[in-house]
């Protein structure tokens, strides 16, 4: 998910997007990292089928949120956000090929219902799927990172094999496109409405991920 929850009182002084979208989402953050199937595979606890039903509900979320991030290139809150190496979802296709080639897995309803609203605000909205960029690819350059050393460590997987999700290039690279994506948030200078509305929407996303690994877990 998104990078670590900093303590409240030493971000209170900031001003940027990127701390104050950290800042509102520390709690939901900490709740999805207990949540269902996350709180098991960041212990271990899991088997091949439970990892490869998760890279399902992604592989469909980042389809959506690609393409519609593709299409909305120009947007200004997206254009100096957005770089393209962040996009996640040839990388899930050839995990699961590598993993599991001819399963068919149904979606969670709630990655299902988070597909809907990628494409909701594809149509309607663009600007707000910036919250949804910064909740899955920061999360994908801090967190993800421990989650891969987890899944190839409990799987028995030898990286890229199944791992190349989260492969952005080696650390160097990984730590400097996560401070160019922080960077690139605080350098936009939004009103306090559309501050609002993308953290509305972060939070949304983040509730949204922990119902989805409530339902992967019941499986």
């Amino acid at each position: 998910m998104s990078e670590s929850a900093a303590d409240p009182q030493a971000s209170a002084g900031t001003t940027d997007l990127a701390q104050k979208l950290k800042l509102a989402t520390a709690p939901l953050h900490r709740q999805v990292e207990r949540s269902g199937l996350m709180r098991r595979l960041l212990a271990g606890d899991f088997v091949p089928t439970d990892y490869v039903a998760l890279l399902h509900d992604l592989a469909a979320l980042y389809g959506a949120l690609e393409a519609a991030l593709a299409r909305h290139g120009s947007h200004p809150w997206l254009a100096v956000v957005i770089d393209r190496a962040l996009f996640r979802a040839d990388a899930l296709r050839r995990d699961l090929h590598a993993l599991q080639p001819a399963a068919q897995v149904a979606l969670s309803p709630a990655a299902a219902a988070y597909v809907v609203r990628l494409q909701w605000l594809d149509q309607h909205d663009a600007g707000l799927l910036l919250a949804h960029a910064y909740v899955r690819y920061l999360g994908d350059l801090s967190g993800g990172q421990v989650v891969q050393r987890i899944v190839a460590r409990t799987l028995g997987l030898t990286p890229p094999t199944g791992l190349r999700f989260y492969d952005f290039g080696g650390m160097p690279a990984v730590a400097a496109r996560a401070e160019a994506f922080r960077h690139s948030l605080a350098a936009l200078r939004l009103d306090a409405d559309a501050v609002q509305a993308l953290t509305v929407e972060a939070q949304w996303s983040f509730a949204q991920h922990a119902q989805m690994f409530i339902e992967l877990d019941r499986r």
